[in-house]
């Protein structure tokens, strides 16, 4: 496969779909905003991921809570091996 082409493993998912992640809530005292960006950035590819913060924000959500610890996202997953896309792209919906 050529540099510039990305993998693409399983079947494209629709808005609909993408949206299912807004609708996850926390059973302990994490803020619902971001027990949803966690659930997000473990079901979803970064380029479904992208397209979730887009719904995530225009549906008010905060890209910046925190856990009963007080970290945040990207605190939660710094240290992941595929975080780096993800961080850029929650940074990037930061504005």
């Amino acid at each position: 496969m050529r540099k510039d082409k990305k993998q693409v493993i399983g079947d494209e998912i629709g808005d609909e779909q993408i949206k299912l992640f807004l609708n996850f809530e926390p059973i302990d005292a994490t803020s619902p905003s971001l027990h949803k960006l966690i659930k997000a950035y473990r079901g979803l590819r970064v380029d479904d991921f992208e397209r979730f913060l887009t719904f995530f924000v225009e549906a008010g959500h905060d890209l910046d809570g925190k856990d009963e610890h007080g970290n945040d996202f990207v605190a939660l997953i710094k240290d992941q091996r595929n975080a780096e896309e993800y961080i850029e792209l929650v940074n990037k919906a930061r504005g």
